[in-house]
């Protein structure tokens, strides 16, 4: 259960109790060739963050939020589009590319379909994004994918200086993210939370911008997204049981606002709020990284709570999240690692290219069973 707080309140966070590990990325150099000090010290923070905590919030990170903040205007206006032309973008089948439109996806089993607007971006050729409704949003997404791709490179990099690996171990394994051949299922995701209004002991949804009323619900508590967000009641707080841990190597994160984000850190069973930082972008571990890691850097439980501020949930909330997958045909198994935490000034050990023989899947048969499984068919 959780407990009711004023809007006058402090929420407690892992932020606002300093637990949480905030890694500088400032002066790394340029994307093609960055600084190996840097490097070196963002390896050592990111191997104590991931290991301790399975997570870490990034600044410093070069992308500019007036970025960020025209993704998500172009995602308020994909919104308000006519519902035929979205529905040319629809996200079908196999395919995790397009929109995901609320009540579309059903998650994990779940009765209830999520309730937040989505696009999916896996591919950033011309015939796949909204570009004729909405001039310049592909040349705007297409850089803006660039500066998460180079941040990703950055992390892949220093993850596997970390783990006693060559230093383009895992960006060998992720050379296909975003580039339109279905050789990797890494995706860059925009997303709108409409806001929330009480009304009558029933919550109604607003949309964006818009006066008129979006969507009623049957019921007193919004599923508002994934498997990973529990949402809860007006009254008592009281959450579901719907949690996840990411399913790719990790996922970068970033938030327009306070968005009830809460984890349970490894090795315990409470939940923690993260809490938000402006301008940083919260990294977290995946079930990938955690395979090939033999777990040294555990996947990350987490879901979202509707936050308890009236003033919070009134309004629309947008986030982007890009996640990071290997490519397609990359077997996912353990790799052999020392024993003791790396130090990263040492040359790899030639025992840490060795590969555990117990082949797990390949990559994109483990992300397809994870897609079929979420989106289910309402």
């Amino acid at each position: 259960m959780l407990k009711t707080n004023s809007n006058d309140d402090k929420i407690e966070t892992l932020l606002s109790r300093s637990q949480i590990p905030i890694i500088d990325l400032a002066h790394t150099g340029t994307d093609d060739r960055p600084s190996r000090s840097v490097v070196n010290r963002v390896a050592i923070q990111l191997h104590k963050a991931l290991t301790e905590k399975g997570l870490a919030l990034l600044v410093n990170h070069g992308i500019c939020e007036d970025k960020l903040q025209s993704a998500w205007s172009y995602l308020d206006d994909f919104c308000d589009l006519p519902t035929d032309v979205k529905e040319v973008y629809i996200r079908k089948g196999d395919d995790n590319h397009g929109y995901v439109k609320p009540g579309q996806p059903k998650f994990d089993g779940a009765s209830t379909p999520g309730l937040r607007h989505a696009y999916n971006i896996c591919t950033l050729t011309a015939a796949n994004l909204p570009e004729e409704p909405l001039p310049g949003f592909k040349d705007h997404i297409a850089e803006l994918a660039h500066d998460f791709k180079a941040l990703s490179s950055l992390v892949l990099q220093s993850l596997a200086i970390a783990l006693h690996l060559r230093a383009n171990y895992f960006q060998e394994n992720h050379s296909h993210m975003l580039n339109g051949l279905h050789e990797n299922e890494s995706v860059l995701r925009l997303l709108y939370y409409p806001p929330i209004i009480e009304d009558d002991n029933k919550c109604e949804l607003t949309k964006g911008r818009c006066k008129y009323s979006y969507q009623r619900c049957a019921m007193d508590r919004l599923d508002l997204d994934q498997p990973d967000e529990a949402v809860t009641d007006g009254e008592q707080h009281a959450t579901r049981n719907r949690t996840n841990c990411d399913y790719g190597t990790f996922t970068l994160l970033c938030q327009d606002s306070e968005g009830g984000l809460e984890v349970k850190l490894p090795g315990s069973e409470k939940w923690k709020r993260v809490g938000h930082l402006p301008g940083s972008i919260l990294i977290n571990t995946g079930e990938i990284l955690a395979t090939w890691s033999q777990n040294t850097y555990p996947a990350l439980q987490h879901r979202v709570i509707i936050p308890e501020q009236d003033s919070v949930r009134s309004r629309g909330r947008h986030s982007i999240a890009f996640f990071c997958h290997p490519d397609n045909d990359v077997p996912i198994e353990p790799i052999v690692l020392p024993s003791e935490q790396p130090e990263v000034e040492k040359k790899p050990r030639k025992s840490s290219f060795k590969i555990a023989k117990d082949k797990v899947s390949m990559a994109y048969q483990a992300i397809q069973r994870k897609f079929r499984k979420n989106y289910q068919p309402n």
